[in-house]
């Protein structure tokens, strides 16, 4: 089978919709024998060598295209994709090129409708743009993969696609959070407390991190915050101002925020917390949950959309406006340690769910569904 993958979040994004992208190709080319062929507007990103020892083609925009790039990956991967004799198309992160061939089997995974439910999150032509091209995708998709049955609800309540032709397959995290890392010296290279608790995702109003800056208030004082993300407009400029407030009433190592930790760091930073909190008012997934889990870190999230999915029995609920029953659950995990070492162990069982491997095999059982 000669498969097609949109790779330009692959090649050009961090983190986010780049290691969901790098983890379906890298795993569903490991674990058969398809031939693939990544399609992409440009190759020399972060992560150009990321693919090093896999066997596949890779094709780029050529002559005119080369200045149209976002064009030519909407438009002229088409022509490309008939060329190459392409049997199956899987557009990875909401969006199909127009004019695929007919005979080429379509895929599309979505991974969150949260641009018609949270539309006030967008800019206007951001939001246009995004709901023409996912219509589009899940009209001709064959099938459309969902990530969660939260977005399998809302693809159904949003797109009115057909339950029969959405697959839900699972997303997993980065294969960084699956190996075995070094820790040392993760504390002293960024100048962390002793006893932290870690927050992870972008300063937005949808990640919620001024609830999770107030249930601190409720936690003894020898408890730091780690937030670890990027400001983005008015909210995250108010949790800094919110963080800078409260830090200049305690010891000033309490709250720390980090915009610019390298992505590597990233599961000794959170082995090295006593709990992970993880308060988003809405997700597609949800993946500091699973990060979490498989750093061996206890997590307390919200009780909405898809966390409880990600978490199972292995995380801690409470509604993400509910400050007070947040503080008692991190208080728990950070005085408790016998409690703490039971989520962890229900985590270690959880994450099992979410395995690369099974992920890439669930997905290639979609594939030759089709074909």
């Amino acid at each position: 089978m000669v498969i097609g993958y949109d790779a330009k979040r692959a090649f050009c994004n961090n983190t986010g919709l780049g290691n969901y992208s790098r983890g379906v190709i890298t795993q569903t080319i490991k674990q058969s024998d398809n031939q693939a062929i990544l399609f992409t507007p440009r190759v020399k990103g972060r992560y150009e060598h990321f693919f090093e020892n896999l066997e596949f083609g890779i094709v780029e925009p050529k002559g005119l295209w080369r200045v149209m790039k976002s064009v030519w990956r909407s438009v002229g991967v088409s022509r490309a994709v008939k060329r190459d004799g392409v049997e199956l198309f899987h557009g990875l992160s909401h969006e199909l090129p127009y004019g695929l061939p007919k005979g080429v089997k379509k895929v599309v995974t979505m991974h969150d409708l949260i641009v018609f439910r949270f539309p006030e999150f967008f800019k206007p032509a951001d939001r246009l743009i995004h709901r023409l091209k996912m219509r589009h995708a899940c009209r001709v998709a064959d099938v459309v993969v969902a990530i969660s049955e939260q977005t399998k609800r809302d693809l159904m309540e949003f797109l009115q696609v057909p339950e029969e032709k959405i697959r839900v397959v699972y997303q997993s995290c980065d294969s960084i959070f699956w190996g075995v890392q070094d820790d040392r010296d993760i504390r002293k290279k960024y100048g962390l407390p002793e006893k932290y608790i870690i927050c992870v995702g972008t300063l937005e109003e949808r990640k919620n991190q001024l609830a999770v800056v107030e249930a601190m208030k409720h936690l003894p004082e020898e408890i730091s915050l780690l937030l670890i993300g990027r400001p983005r407009g008015e909210y995250g400029q108010r949790v800094l101002e919110k963080v800078k407030d409260e830090s200049s009433k305690v010891k000033s190592d309490r709250f720390c925020v980090l915009t610019g930790a390298d992505f590597k760091d990233f599961p000794a930073l959170y082995r090295g917390a006593v709990a992970s909190v993880y308060l988003s008012r809405f997700e597609g997934f949800g993946i500091p949950v699973l990060e979490s889990m498989c750093c061996d870190c206890p997590v307390v999230t919200s009780n909405v959309s898809s966390m409880p999915e990600a978490g199972g029995n292995a995380a801690l609920y409470a509604s993400p406006e509910d400050v007070e029953a947040v503080a008692e659950h991190l208080k728990r995990l950070c005085t408790d340690e016998s409690f703490r070492q039971q989520q962890i162990e229900k985590g270690r069982i959880q994450r099992k769910r979410f395995a690369p491997e099974k992920v890439a095999a669930d997905m290639l059982e979609v594939y030759k569904s089709l074909l």
